[in-house]
């Protein structure tokens, strides 16, 4: 063969195989249709629903390969097994082997949610559900719900949702669940291959993966509703698009449907009221604070052991009393870097008794004596050197550092008219000097001595509030005089002069609520409570005769809650299990409200209207759901561009 001829056919045998390459490259349009078809079961062993089965490793074969994702999260095997099975992708088969010896006459399920895609494109199967028995029927019922935050009904996603045929309330403690699923995003669960009978069912935040209710930690539900699964003949109605804007027909589908379907379970957290000490802070020398888990009236007792511990302490504690600051008053012991004490201090022990604990330890400052002075005479020759410069140039200057003053905050510059003022000192005081202190309100151009009542805010050392009667769009001046305030270690104020203007009413709205479908909570105190975009308490008002109402309310959009106020005292509380108590019933109003300045609204809302777990607007709820997993559908989109029908395969 001559030189030309080869080099012509080489030629043309490479030109060949690049087109047949570019064939066969995966999700190249000129090579043919993208795989837009999901994975497909061809035959699984044991069979899917086979009957009398003994072995515990489960092959299921598909038409492609596919893999899993987030197995450990999203696969739920029922009954619950208390060692984790092995559930794998194997090329076109996914492998799921049991670790639990299988029990008799039991149905089991293996539900993968949507965590089956196939290998290439990530084409979703959709929720798939193996079954198989180890008796000779198959339990096909269906209990299906949704599981609430109960504190502000948001959907809880990922916790478990069992039940339970043993109706005696140690159940939920003692053994594990009979059938089990998992919330998905929306907070919905459904629990398949139930059989025929009665059951209680629960939610738990397994921590320990035993599938029961043994720590108080984790987040609890439970129900008496008596729930007896059945089913019934339906017909739903879906939709057929003739593309992305025409409807072709609508089909009528006969299916089977399961019920209960709208179970509600609201999951809560039992307050934690073990009692142990979590650490100790003294970031701030002049005090220290002893953090605890939960509080006690029984206050801890401190003897110094490098110092004399009488007398030598202010306590400020928070209102739970778990959290109790110390402040040294004498300088002394601020200057000392090392405190050595005894403490002795309540703290349950393995029982969950209290018992008395004494802890040796050594509080040590964030900042040492040593660098705390050099800091401060760094500063000094930083004044006197500026100082000098003056003398030199013929300026004013001082011959003494002036002294640090006690700085207040004041809160309050632009008030409401329901509101007061506040103002807190950095530091425990002393002293104050009430005839110091002085409030003017503005009448035209002149100045006029106003009514105020000074008082110490309840358990606190360090905050006071302003009372007077504030008028609305009137403008006042608080003025301080010099030395009003004096702090432990002897720190005095400068003089104050703070502006505060009371907005007027034209700036404001006010809102009634009146409440409806309130029969079966009649003889309870409702507490309604306006929240703002994020889901935060803005006001709140008891409901008094039907109706709760709001006045200077800023213009804006409002979301309406309620809670129920069972034991009556002004706050929302948890349940318990452990005492069969569920916590108080929470309502969101679906709607939103808005106001406007100048506006007096009347807004009616029954509270029960509305399923629970369809009663909170989308805009404030957090727990926002996943986005669903849809086929790419790319060949029809490309058969539309070029003018043809695309038909998929299988069809």
């Amino acid at each position: 063969m001559k030189t030309k001829d080869f080099s012509m056919l080489c030629l043309l045998l490479l030109t060949l195989a690049a087109a047949v390459a570019s064939c066969a490259r995966m999700g190249q349009p000129d090579g043919g249709w993208y795989d837009d078809t999901p994975p497909r079961v061809v035959h699984a062993s044991p069979a899917e629903r086979a009957t009398g089965v003994k072995q515990r490793k489960i092959n299921i074969y598909f038409d492609e390969y596919v893999k899993l994702e987030d197995a450990a999260n999203k696969v739920v095997v029922s009954p619950p097994q208390l060692e984790m099975p092995e559930i794998k992708a194997a090329g076109k088969k996914i492998v799921v082997e049991l670790k639990d010896t299988l029990k008799e006459n039991t149905t089991y399920t293996v539900d993968f949610a949507d965590a089956i895609t196939d290998n290439n494109e990530g084409n979703p199967m959709g929720n798939y559900t193996y079954c198989f028995s180890t008796g000779e029927r198959i339990d096909s019922f269906e209990v299906a719900g949704t599981v609430l935050d109960a504190m502000n009904l948001e959907p809880v996603k990922g916790i478990l949702v069992g039940l339970h045929d043993d109706l005696d309330d140690s159940a939920f403690t003692a053994k594990p669940f009979l059938r089990v699923s998992r919330t998905d995003s929306r907070g919905r669960f459904v629990i398949r291959g139930v059989a025929p009978g009665k059951y209680f069912a629960y939610a738990l935040q397994d921590a320990d993966g035993n599938f029961r209710y043994t720590q108080k930690s984790e987040m609890v539900a439970f129900s008496r509703r008596l729930i007896e699964p059945h089913a019934a003949p339906d017909i739903r109605q879906d939709t057929i698009w003739r593309d992305s804007l025409r409807i072709d027909s609508i089909a009528r589908i006969p299916y089977t449907h399961f019920f209960p379907d709208n179970v509600v379970l609201t999951a809560f957290t039992v307050p934690q009221t073990d009692r142990f000490l979590l650490k100790t802070d003294r970031s701030d020398e002049r005090r220290f604070t002893l953090f605890f888990t939960y509080g006690n009236d029984s206050l801890p007792q401190i003897r110094g052991l490098n110092f004399d511990h009488n007398g030598a302490f202010l306590l400020e504690k928070n209102e739970r009393q778990d959290t109790l600051t110390y402040w040294l008053r004498d300088t002394a012991l601020v200057n000392r870097d090392s405190l050595e004490m005894e403490l002795t201090y309540l703290m349950t022990d393995s029982t969950g008794c209290l018992v008395c604990q004494t802890d040796t330890m050594v509080v040590l400052p964030k900042t040492s004596y040593e660098k705390r002075e050099k800091t401060r005479l760094k500063e000094l020759e930083k004044w006197q050197k500026k100082m000098e410069k003056a003398k030199k140039k013929g300026e004013p200057y001082d011959s003494v550092m002036p002294i640090k003053h006690l700085e207040l905050k004041i809160t309050g510059s632009s008030l409401d008219p329901d509101r007061n003022v506040l103002v807190e000192s950095p530091t425990p005081l002393l002293r104050i000097d009430t005839a110091a202190i002085h409030l003017y309100v503005k009448y035209d151009t002149l100045w006029y001595n106003a009514r105020k009542v000074w008082e110490p805010v309840e358990g606190s050392l360090r905050q006071y509030r302003l009372r007077a009667e504030w008028q609305p769009g009137m403008e006042y001046s608080l003025e301080v005089d010099s030395a009003a305030f004096e702090d432990i270690y002897g720190t005095v104020t400068a003089s104050v002069k703070q502006g505060i203007r009371v907005k007027a009413l034209d700036e404001y709205s006010s809102l009634t609520v009146e409440l409806a479908g309130t029969d079966s909570i009649a003889d309870s105190t409702i507490i309604v409570q306006l929240m703002n975009n994020n889901d935060a308490v803005v006001k709140e008002a008891r409901a008094q005769h039907g109706s709760a109402e709001f006045y200077f309310l800023a213009p804006g959009t409002y979301f309406i809650r309620a809670f129920v106020d069972s034991n009556g005292n002004g706050v929302w509380d948890t349940g318990n299990y452990a005492e069969g108590r569920q916590p108080e019933r929470v309502f969101y109003d679906s709607q939103p409200v808005e106001c406007k300045e100048k506006w007096d609204l009347t807004h009616a809302w029954n509270i029960a209207a509305r399923p629970l777990d369809k009663q909170k607007p989308a805009a404030i709820t957090k727990q926002k759901p996943d986005k669903e997993k849809k086929l790419r559908n790319r060949n029809a989109d490309r058969a539309q561009k070029m003018g043809i029908q695309y038909q998929p395969k299988g069809m």
